[in-house]
């Protein structure tokens, strides 16, 4: 209650960017200020200590992550897990820096407690990215953090360089990945969905899939997790076309579904709870078509422990979210993580269970 009055008053009048700086700024100092992050270990994720789950060979803490775009430079990672999100997907991180869109970017749409957002990939570049992982890495907190890396492609680059551009992300931050994700999905960069195309994105997963792995080889590290993320705008045939990609190049899974175009909103791409019902459609369509053994992390509309609940129904590996954050507050993902552990103690064992040996030294 008291975090909708303050959303309410404070922050749904402040300019959406201005808002998120400031957010964002507060989570960075939540991970960093020793009593601070021992609140968060007591009090916002009580569940620490639980079994959590097993995929890409490390114990996620829980089933819930924070989605792409919060945190696109790695700076609030350990912010993030202290409020209670099981894993990290930071990005998207392209091979170049660049500012990103001109504003207005970010808008709130209040009717639907949605977000839309035209920002472009604004990031500090795989460079200096790479660099703030492997500092954060060095400490034990950094070890203990499940990190995704969201690669894109640079807006500066001619769609048939793309392969060789996600490549160079690739190369630099896979030695500090637990899963990498490639994003061709994003409505925000000019010909990007274009990529999703099976004949444009075979060349690109093959580039990534073995930059990844000789980085990762040179820095003492098993071959990185390797996922697509998917517009839940696609077609059908569009959609079992790259699940069977997947299949075909032996990758290690999807995250369905990016922002949606399908709407009258105005620029960008919107998500929020209108996403939830195509993003469960999708998610159970992949899950159908992939079996049992790959990785899918839902994405889209989740707001409730019941949203999320329905994803991993559905046959979700992993969920994650990121505009309910903004709408519910700094407890949101002890909320919904919660409930998924209890409901996960009393169940069998998810089918979609990956063992082995981490690659930042945590074996099975």
């Amino acid at each position: 209650m008291f975090y909708r009055t303050l959303f309410t008053v404070v922050f749904a009048r402040m300019d959406p960017e201005q808002a998120h700086h400031l957010a964002f700024t507060g989570i960075s100092w939540f991970g960093k200020v020793p009593g601070l992050r021992t609140l968060g270990r007591g009090v916002v994720a009580p569940y620490r200590g639980t079994t959590g789950v097993r995929v890409f060979g490390r114990t996620v803490p829980a089933p819930f992550g924070v989605a792409a775009g919060f945190d696109k430079n790695a700076r609030a990672v350990e912010g993030l897990t202290n409020l209670g999100f099981g894993f990290v997907e930071i990005g998207t991180v392209t091979a170049r820096a660049q500012p990103g869109n001109e504003r207005p970017r970010l808008w709130r749409e209040l009717d639907l407690r949605g977000v839309r957002n035209r920002m472009g990939f604004n990031n500090d570049g795989a460079p200096e990215v790479a660099r703030r992982l492997a500092r954060l890495r060095r400490t034990r907190s950094g070890r203990q953090a499940v990190i995704g890396v969201n690669i894109g492609k640079s807006k500066a680059t001619p769609l048939d360089e793309a392969a060789a551009d996600y490549a160079t992300s690739a190369s630099l931050l896979a030695p500090y990945a637990d899963f990498l994700v490639v994003n061709v999905s994003s409505p925000n960069t000019p010909g990007l969905r274009d990529l999703q195309a099976v004949e444009s994105l075979r060349p690109i997963l093959v580039a990534v899939r073995e930059a990844a792995d000789v980085s990762g080889k040179a820095a003492g590290r098993p071959p990185v997790p390797l996922l697509v993320k998917i517009a839940p705008d696609l077609s059908h045939a569009d959609i079992d076309a790259v699940t069977d990609l997947v299949l075909e190049l032996g990758l290690d899974g999807l995250v369905a579904v990016n922002t949606t175009v399908s709407h009258d909103r105005g620029p960008g791409g919107l998500s929020g709870p209108p996403e939830l019902a195509r993003g469960l459609e999708v998610v159970g369509r992949v899950r159908g078509r992939l079996g049992a053994d790959k990785v899918i992390i839902g994405c889209g509309g989740i707001t409730t422990a019941g949203d999320a609940q329905a994803y991993l129904d559905a046959g979700a590996t992993l969920v994650q979210g990121y505009t309910g954050f903004l709408y519910e507050g700094p407890f949101w993902a002890g909320r919904v993580n919660l409930p998924l552990l209890r409901h996960t103690a009393h169940a069998t064992m998810h089918p979609q269970e990956f063992s082995g040996v981490g690659p930042f030294g945590e074996s099975a």
